[in-house]
């Protein structure tokens, strides 16, 4: 005797199928209006375009004492938005000294300054953990008449993370590679991306040795650009904070506010422009200034 398909039991059977079937058709990539904003956030879960109309960001002329890094990739953005051959870029090293202020900076000046008749730049942010889409977001982008830097701040991998692979095939590797319009930019606090003892782990463990991390190490080499950043010295430190506090013009005696700072400093046990920030929120708030 056949089943009732109108049965509760029925209906409520063939309603999961329909939910598994739906969980496992690859989702559709979404048109992108790239000319709703200037910056974007990739949502990986619905595989768009989120505008953002407002970047969270500093000027350039008060990211101090990072002027070396600063310039190379200044110069190697605007190489790409001119459309000439740039390279992939690696920001690496100590943390709150800049690095995703850095991009967003960048990427600001380079719209601010571009020939009127230019498009601008887009910037697209990546979350760290839906580099897997990569291909499907570069896949979008690969026909726009306008150029892209894709950035992914605090890249790194652990354990047996292999979404890795991605991004390698997408740097360089694949059959597609990257497109011409797109440029692709992280921060991370580790040069090579894995911790050390991830990489003496692989090594140890394996038939042989070098083989086992060549493939994960040469991640880094996907980038041709690697910038360091390095802790900040005192003086660099204090002039950051003078830079914040003529920037919003915030008053006070000088001695004082640099003595403060530094006290808040040595507190938290580092210098670092995020450091000094942070000092200048709590200053300007004592103040009764807003920022």
């Amino acid at each position: 005797m056949s089943a009732d398909l109108n049965s509760p039991q029925t209906l409520a059977l063939l309603t999961r199928i329909a939910d598994a079937l739906e969980r496992l058709a690859p989702v559709s990539t979404a048109h992108a209006d790239v000319t709703a904003a200037d910056a974007f956030v990739w949502q990986a879960a619905g595989r768009r375009l989120s505008p953002v109309p407002k970047v969270n960001r500093v000027e350039m002329s008060l990211l101090r004492g990072i002027d070396r890094v600063r310039d190379q990739l200044a110069e190697n953005t605007g190489r790409f938005a001119r459309g000439l051959p740039a390279n992939n870029a690696l920001l690496w090293g100590a943390r709150g000294m800049g690095k995703s202020s850095l991009v967003k900076a960048v990427h600001a000046e380079i719209n601010h300054t571009r020939p009127a008749d230019a498009r601008p730049l887009k910037l697209i942010e990546i979350h760290r953990e839906d580099i897997e889409t990569l291909p499907d977001l570069m896949g979008l982008l690969r026909a726009e008449p306008h150029r892209f830097i894709v950035f992914c701040d605090d890249l790194s991998f652990d354990g047996d993370d292999t979404s890795y692979k991605s991004l390698k095939a997408v740097l360089e590797g694949g059959i597609e590679g990257r497109p011409d319009n797109v440029i692709f930019y992280a921060t991370s606090n580790r040069r090579h991306l894995l911790p050390r003892d991830m990489m003496e782990n692989e090594r140890s463990t394996a038939i042989n040795p070098g083989e086992a991390i060549e493939e994960k190490v040469s991640l880094s080499d996907r980038f041709g650009l690697w910038l360091g950043f390095h802790k900040c010295s005192q003086d660099e430190y204090l002039d950051m904070v003078l830079g914040y506090v003529d920037h919003l013009g915030l008053e006070g005696d000088r001695d004082a506010i640099r003595a403060e700072a530094l006290e808040w400093a040595t507190t938290r046990g580092a210098r670092s422009g995020r450091t000094a920030w942070q000092f200048i929120q709590d200053l300007a708030g004592r103040l009764g200034k807003a920022i």
